[in-house]
């Protein structure tokens, strides 16, 4: 796997994927500078959030859950001097769907976070990271 990163202008940046995507990221605007994209440590958010939702929706398909929508909210907090890094991370599942049965969503959120999720499990070696869910019943 490869990402190549080009400085744009300012604070401003453009990454590249192996698999052929990209994305505008940003810093904090400077003098000068603007909010032209994405941060990098949003980035990692996401990262993590991606990586558990195609976990947890292929974990509930194999359980033949009825799963219509799944939302993933990640809140995080950061240490306050350099380096700023995550210190605290939670993860909030929101699963939708017809007849979820509680403790299938419990036994995937358990699995990705303990065995499936490669960010999950990378950043677990240095930061508190917390999970919980909720599920939406429709018809």
């Amino acid at each position: 796997m490869k990402a190549r990163i080009k400085w744009v202008e300012d604070v401003c940046m453009l990454g590249e994927a192996d698999s052929g995507h990209s994305v505008i990221m940003g810093g904090i605007p400077v003098a000068g500078g603007h909010n032209a994209g994405i941060r990098p440590m949003e980035m990692v958010l996401m990262g993590l959030g991606g990586c558990t939702t195609l976990d947890i929706i292929n974990i509930l398909k194999k359980q033949r859950q009825q799963v219509t929508d799944c939302v993933v909210e990640i809140t995080a907090e950061r240490r306050e001097e350099v380096p700023k890094v995550f210190t605290k991370i939670h993860v909030h599942f929101i699963v939708t769907g017809h007849q979820i049965k509680e403790n299938y969503v419990k036994q995937a959120v358990k699995l990705s976070a303990e065995k499936y999720c490669s960010v999950s499990l990378m950043l677990e070696k240095t930061v508190e990271i917390s999970h919980d869910f909720e599920i939406i019943e429709v018809k």
